[in-house]
Parts: structure tokens; C-alpha cells; sequence
């Protein structure tokens, strides 16, 4: 068996309705650890966490930070379940921000029920403090982006992670992270807000780590069944309280770059991401290049991925090109059948860690038309010459760096839908009909942006696993789309940059459409 790390996300999107059903009937340790968060969450007034992971639940989610925090760990703490179960064991487990809580929880170093009151304790902390700043991720390493925010000059204004060697995220007053924005947009750098409910790792939240050592519960802890690695410490942990642990990691900067390049050299050859998306796994393949990632519940059939790796044949489950689970829509039209287009030389790209969507954000600024390069877009790289894509490279871990595929011939401009074309839309006679114009359109903005003929553009295709396109450009074009139907409140919905397809963003927008004329 290979040398296996277990990385668990921090702060990232909603998990799906039922995405542990299937592990919870099958594992009674799944039902053990659901049935602890559970508890806890009920003895602090939240709801049961797990009802909505397991059932296909109707209705609104109920929603609060903690809520968010705690479905994570729940999905967190079920993948590693279904790991151990199945046999594979970890040389180490790695936590990225409170996600190093889950870590925690997962080898054994705090109970289930006093991680998951850490964790509420950590979130209403934060709360009581309502520091209005927020996060900016920046396509370059950190030695530049803390260049840039020494630039500003504000002692709040820090390098919060260093994720891979390429991307970097500063964490600051929202005046001097507009600031820092307009710099890096000058200099040519991509760059994006996070929507996060809690942005951390800077000298401002202090107050809330003071708080949380005040208030939080004590908490047992000892020795772990596993080794965890931790990327603000950048040592493993040992005897550590974990309530001085999460309050210190608040203001602490997150190295996971080093952690990633450190276990590997130690011989970890395989990182396993214990969430539904790639999240952290990007920062892996970005930080090693070549490097064997798993992401079970990405894949249709979880169980038979990590049974896969189990019996050595981990080649079936690509680092690269990943099988997506079915998203959370109606099904939509068949795709349009294509050849796919030849990949090029990769350009600089920043891999971005899916947000919270139910957290109102700044809005991430409309990004003009080509040529014009905008702050939130990557800057359009040379077309280089189709060339044979080439196997991966053996051992590396970063986060994955997404390829920007040549067209196979240039195109000419699409022209811009007029508001009669919109109009049409709106006033199509059902969902279907408007679904293949909206899917027609969107396919022409797209094929355009990316030099692309439209015809080649399946609605199925994944706009970065089998298209290429790198997470920055994807946000930009989200942002088109969304201004282009008249829709602000696509940008937020994260599960289009996640697990993107050109028929999952035409769904959203009938439906959103849909909703906007019935009020």
C-alpha cells in the first residue's frame, strides 16, 4: 500500500443534500461519528447536522457559520471512516485552517464531541468580534504577495497562506485589500476575493483568539492514533491543549506549501482529500507536480475509488481528470459530441478553495472584455503549439494547475447578445426550450472567451478537469454570465466553480430567471 495522507478542507462550500447517505448505511462508524456531532450540535441549540447529509431534505437549509462548520467536519470525518474501513491507513493527517480541528478529531487526539464544541466556540468568537475584513487570494508566491502587502503598510494587512507557488491569499482590512487589489491588478497579477464568514489569520482577529482561550470549554486530549502535521506550526503536533491550538492558528499564518513539500520528502506519494471536492488536493498538485490525489466523493462510486487505491490500482483514478459526482440539478440535454481539443503548455494559474456561498461578499468585480485584463481574471497567456499531452510527472504535491487548452482554430469574436436575445429567453414558452437557448448563448460566450469553436464545448464537459480552464478564468466568466442575464447573485453560487460544466451554469441561470419572474 502507499504512502497515504489524509488532508482535510477548511472553510468551503455547502456540502450536497445526501452526500453521506450511501456511507452511512454501509459504515456503522460513519453512524457512530454522525450520531456524536449530533449530539453536541442539539447541546449547543443548533439543529442535527446529519439530517440534511443523509436524507434528501426538502425545503430551506437551516443556516449559520456553525452549521457551515459543522457539516464539514461531519463530511470530513465520515471520508475518513470510509477510508480506514476500507483498509487504508495514513501516514499522516493534514488540516488546512480549522480544518486541522478535523485532523485532530480523526486521529484520535480529541473526542468527536469536543471538536465539534471547539468548533462552534471558535465560530461564535469570531462572530462576537465582526471584524469587517476579508480575504484576497493572489496568483503568486508569498514572497510577493507579503512584498505587496508591506507595499499598503497596514499592520493588519498580512500574508495569511501560502498555499502553493503560485498562489497566495493576504487577509486584511476590506479598504487596504481594495488596495492591494488595484496593485496587483497594475502589476498584472490574477486575483480574487474569498467569501468566507470569518476571514482569519492576521494580528486583527487577536481578539477573538483571547476570547475563545477565555470561554471555550477544556477540552481531553492525548496521544492520537495518527501523526498530525500542522501548517502554522509547520511541525507536527504533540502535546498541545487543542484550545490553545485552534486560538493560536487564528492569527497564525498557514504555511501549506511547505507542509505538502515537507511530507513528501519524507515519502507520502499519495494525499487523500477527506471532503466532497478537490479543494486542498489542488494545493497539492500545484506544490508537486505529478502527485497521486484521491478525492473519493468527487468520484460516482466513492466506495469502489477507495477500494481502487486499496488494491494498488490507483492509476484508475486520475489526478488530473476526475469523474465529478452527479451535481445537484435536473438532468439537462445530452452533450454535444466532440473531439477534445489539444491541450498546450500550461500557463501560471491560481487554484482557488471553493467559499461559502450563503455568506454575503463583496461581489467580484466585472471583468471588462478582452483584451483588457481585469483583476479577477488570469491574463491571457501565448498560444502555444498543439504538442501530444505528456504523462504526468512522478511525485510532487500543489494544488492542481489547470491547463489552457489551444484552440484548434482561431475563431472569429462572438458578437454580444443583444437585450432582444435576452428578451427571448425570458419569454420562452417552457424550461427546455429556454434551457437550449441560454445553453447556445452561454456556449458562444465561453467558446469566444476561450478561443474556442462553440460547437466543440459539450455541456457536460468540465470546465477545468476536461477543458482546462483554470479558476480564475472561471470566475471571470461567471461574472459575464452573470452580468450578461442580469443575475449578481451567480457569482456567489460557488458549486458552478467547483464543479463547473456549461450545462450546470445554463441550468442555474434558467432556473434563476425562473425564480426572479415569480417574484
Amino acid at each position: 500500500m502507499v504512502d497515504s495522507v489524509f488532508v482535510m478542507p477548511g472553510t468551503v462550500a455547502a456540502p450536497r443534500t445526501g452526500i453521506l447517505r450511501d456511507l452511512h448505511s454501509r459504515y456503522e462508524t460513519v453512524r457512530e461519528a454522525l450520531t456524536r456531532i449530533d449530539k453536541a450540535a442539539r447541546e449547543l441549540g443548533l439543529p442535527d447536522i446529519s439530517t440534511r447529509l443523509i436524507e434528501d431534505v426538502a425545503g430551506e437549509r437551516p443556516y449559520s457559520p456553525e452549521v457551515q462548520y459543522l457539516e464539514i467536519f461531519a463530511v470530513s470525518l465520515s471520508t475518513y471512516h470510509l477510508l480506514v474501513a476500507e483498509g487504508v491507513e495514513p501516514v499522516a493527517i493534514v488540516g488546512q485552517s480549522i480544518g486541522e480541528l478535523w485532523a485532530l478529531a480523526a486521529a484520535g487526539h480529541v473526542s468527536v464531541g469536543d471538536a465539534a464544541r471547539l468548533a462552534v466556540a471558535r465560530s461564535r468568537a469570531l462572530t462576537r468580534q465582526a471584524w469587517p475584513g476579508t480575504m484576497l487570494a493572489v496568483g503568486v508566491d508569498g514572497r510577493r504577495a507579503e512584498s505587496l502587502a508591506g507595499l499598503i503598510g497596514h499592520p493588519h494587512l498580512v500574508l495569511a497562506c501560502e498555499n502553493t507557488p503560485r498562489q497566495s491569499v493576504l487577509s486584511g482590512p476590506r479598504r487596504q485589500i481594495d488596495e492591494a487589489e488595484r496593485v496587483a491588478e497594475a502589476l498584472g497579477w490574477p486575483s480574487v476575493r474569498l467569501d468566507v464568514p470569518h476571514p482569519t489569520h492576521t494580528p486583527a482577529v487577536a481578539q477573538a483568539a483571547r476570547d475563545l482561550l477565555a470561554t471555550a470549554p477544556r477540552v481531553s486530549y492525548g496521544g492520537g492514533r495518527w501523526r498530525v502535521s500542522s501548517p502554522w506550526l509547520g511541525r507536527d503536533i504533540g502535546d498541545e491543549d487543542p484550545v490553545e491550538l485552534v486560538a493560536g492558528a487564528l492569527t497564525a499564518q498557514v504555511r501549506m506549501l511547505h507542509t505538502v513539500r515537507a511530507l513528501h520528502a519524507a515519502g507520502a506519494d499519495t494525499f487523500i482529500e477527506c471532503g466532497e471536492w478537490p479543494v486542498v488536493t489542488r494545493f497539492v498538485e500545484a506544490s508537486v507536480p505529478g502527485i497521486q490525489s484521491v478525492v473519493p466523493l468527487s468520484e460516482h462510486d466513492p466506495v469502489a475509488a477507495v477500494r481502487a487505491l486499496v488494491a494498488g490500482r490507483t492509476e484508475t483514478v486520475s489526478p488530473q481528470v476526475r469523474t465529478p459526482a452527479s451535481p445537484p440539478f435536473p438532468a439537462t440535454p445530452p452533450p454535444v459530441a466532440a473531439a477534445p481539443p489539444v491541450p498546450a503548455r500550461p500557463a501560471p494559474t491560481l487554484v482557488l478553495p471553493p467559499p461559502v456561498a450563503t455568506i454575503p461578499a463583496p461581489a467580484v468585480p466585472t471583468v471588462p472584455a478582452v483584451p483588457t485584463v481585469p483583476a479577477a481574471a488570469v491574463p491571457a497567456a501565448p498560444i502555444a503549439p498543439a504538442v501530444p499531452p505528456a504523462p504526468p510527472a512522478p511525485i510532487a504535491p500543489t494544488p492542481p494547475v489547470p491547463s489552457v487548452l489551444a484552440p484548434p482554430t482561431p475563431q472569429a469574436p462572438v458578437t454580444p447578445a443583444s437585450p432582444a436575445t435576452v428578451d427571448h429567453v425570458s419569454s420562452a414558452s417552457d424550461a427546455d426550450g429556454q434551457y437550449a437557448v441560454v445553453l447556445t448563448e452561454i456556449r458562444a460566450l465561453y467558446g469566444d472567451y476561450l478561443g474556442y469553436p462553440p460547437e466543440l464545448l459539450g455541456d457536460d464537459d468540465g470546465l477545468e478537469s476536461d477543458l482546462g480552464v483554470e479558476s480564475l478564468k472561471q470566475v471571470a466568466l461567471l461574472g459575464r454570465v452573470a452580468d450578461r442575464y442580469g443575475l449578481p447573485d451567480l457569482r456567489a453560487n460557488t458549486s458552478l466553480l467547483t464543479v463547473g460544466t456549461l450545462g450546470r451554469i445554463a441550468q442555474a441561470v434558467v432556473q434563476a430567471r425562473g425564480e426572479a419572474t415569480a417574484r
